[in-house]
């Protein structure tokens, strides 16, 4: 009988024992799965260039709480946009896809149809598939509807429809009509009294425009901005209506920040994936009267300023909220620099030592190196240790490395998986890359950039900024030359065949008809 009673209470004790020892164990999956979901940011910004910033050298410009990122994360000297201008670089972002294969991925008017297919894979659709919740804020500009937009009713389909959850946006730039906040698809604050009218061809009667009434206007238009005035600021594109509507261009800046804010309180107990999509330094340029003079350099300056304060604003939130250590903050610019881009704000006279695209040339519109090579961290307080990298990256890769990150199998063609590169964890980027500008192609390999010939002018007259065209091949050595002043194309053939060969096996030969040239 007492063999038995030490029987029982011996298996009793084990029984305890095993149960303790394996409680732990039940609790590490979910550990590891919540590991698995940081929360994502990507900070896009609007026409920065890469010299634009301390962290790649500007002095005459503070931006401190970028360089504080930037220096505590991965700094990429060789990281790219898809394109030279902002449409191009925004569909290539979100849809992993070279915004080449898309005729329609071009510089869009503020009525231009969604360009992304409902049916497209985008980064927020990717992440949905993994329980993200999935939020813009800022500028869109990839088109909304299907046709011609009713703004006075519900805006469809636009953000909502391929992949985010919720959408805060300007329906395309802060220089073109509409100028009001779309929300899920909705125009925010319209008065169903004043409804409103867009027309890109031909002007409603009696309303003022920035070429027949410029004392109306309070920042002149140099080219292509006359048309309807809206806070005394000329636009692209003719609007009636919609005046509780209208945005306040000082107050933009404010606006968007308190947005991407609220979105992360909001939303800080599941993970989220944010696109802070800045409007700055774009035109208008339109700081807040406390950044008014700020950097001495004029309007632009002055708005690179006011941006970087947001984004130190926006990151003392992750932090208040305790979400910076579980937060992959992705930074980068749709595309190169430009001084004067349709106003006269001073921004080209007043520019003194600063150069916004570094040592490199060209700019915004640009096949040269500062239309695409763009200022572009990635920051993880905890994970990313501080390191410069060198690899080849593009924005476009962003898809299939956030992907891996998750834990999904969604790649996208064109997106080249390099979480590793992104995460500090290895050097070796993408072997070479298609850049875009206008519908014109160039390709780099390594240290090497290639041109073809294209016709048309050299320097775009308006913006006064050389855009690559020339009569014959462009080769570069960008290690050696990286100004680019020394063409190799007659002086080494080989490599020249070598980089054509290669770029027409991704290209194919479609660009040759944009090239209008005969090519052996």
């Amino acid at each position: 009988m007492k063999n038995i009673k030490h029987f029982i209470l011996l298996a009793l004790v084990l029984v305890i024992s095993v149960n303790c020892k394996e409680k732990p164990k039940a609790v590490e999956p979910v550990k590891e799965e919540s590991q698995t979901k940081p929360n994502i940011v990507v900070i896009y910004v609007d026409d920065l260039g890469y010299g634009d910033v301390g962290f790649n050298g500007a002095t005459e410009i503070k931006t401190p709480n970028l360089d504080k990122l930037a220096n505590n994360g991965v700094r990429f000297t060789n990281g790219f946009a898809s394109s030279a201008t902002c449409t191009p670089s925004r569909y290539a972002l979100l849809t992993g896809v070279y915004p080449w294969r898309n005729k329609n991925a071009k510089i869009l008017p503020g009525t231009a149809p969604l360009i992304i297919s409902t049916e497209q894979m985008t980064i927020p659709k990717m992440l949905k598939t993994k329980g993200y919740h999935t939020g813009i804020v800022g500028k869109w500009h990839l088109g909304l509807g299907t046709g011609i937009v009713n703004w006075n009713e519900h805006v469809s389909p636009g953000p909502n429809e391929v992949g985010f959850d919720y959408s805060y946006i300007m329906a395309a730039t802060q220089d073109r009509v509409p100028t009001v906040y779309i929300e899920n698809g909705d125009v925010v604050g319209l008065d169903p009294n004043d409804p409103i009218e867009v027309n890109y061809k031909e002007n409603f009667a009696g309303q003022p425009t920035g070429k027949d009434n410029p004392e109306l206007t309070k920042m002149k238009w140099h080219h292509g901005h006359n048309n309807t005035i809206v806070n005394e600021i000329p636009r692209i594109g003719y609007m009636k209506g919609g005046e509780k509507a209208k945005w306040k261009d000082e107050d933009m800046a404010d606006h968007f920040l308190k947005g991407a804010q609220n979105y992360v309180k909001k939303h800080k107990d599941e993970p989220f994936f944010l696109y802070y999509a800045m409007q700055q330094p774009h035109v208008p340029r339109t700081p807040h009267p406390r950044f008014v003079g700020s950097s001495g350099l004029g309007a632009r300056g002055d708005v690179i300023v006011e941006a970087d304060w947001c984004i130190g604003e926006f990151v003392k939130t992750l932090e208040a909220e305790g979400l910076l250590e579980n937060t992959l903050i992705v930074f980068t610019s749709d595309n190169g620099p430009v001084l004067n881009d349709g106003y006269f704000d001073e921004s080209d006279t007043r520019i003194g030592k600063h150069t916004p695209a570094g040592k490199l040339r060209g700019g915004k519109y640009s096949l040269f190196e500062a239309g695409t090579r763009m200022p572009f961290f990635t920051y993880w307080k905890g994970t990313i240790k501080p390191s410069v990298s060198d690899a080849l990256v593009c924005q476009l890769d962003l898809l299939s490395s956030l992907s891996k990150l998750v834990g999904s199998d969604i790649k996208v063609e064109d997106s080249k998986e390099l979480l590793d590169v992104f995460l500090g964890k290895s050097n070796k980027g993408r072997e070479s890359l298609v850049i875009e500008a206008t519908s014109r192609t160039a390709y780099k390999e390594g240290d090497w950039v290639m041109i073809p010939p294209y016709q048309g002018p050299a320097v775009l007259k308006d913006v006064q900024i050389e855009i690559g065209n020339a009569k014959n091949f462009q080769l570069y050595n960008l290690k050696e030359d990286i100004s680019q002043q020394n063409n190799l194309a007659e002086t080494n053939k080989e490599k020249l065949q070598d980089m054509l060969t290669k770029f027409e096996a991704i290209r194919g030969e479609g660009y040759k008809k944009i090239a209008k040239i005969e090519l052996k």
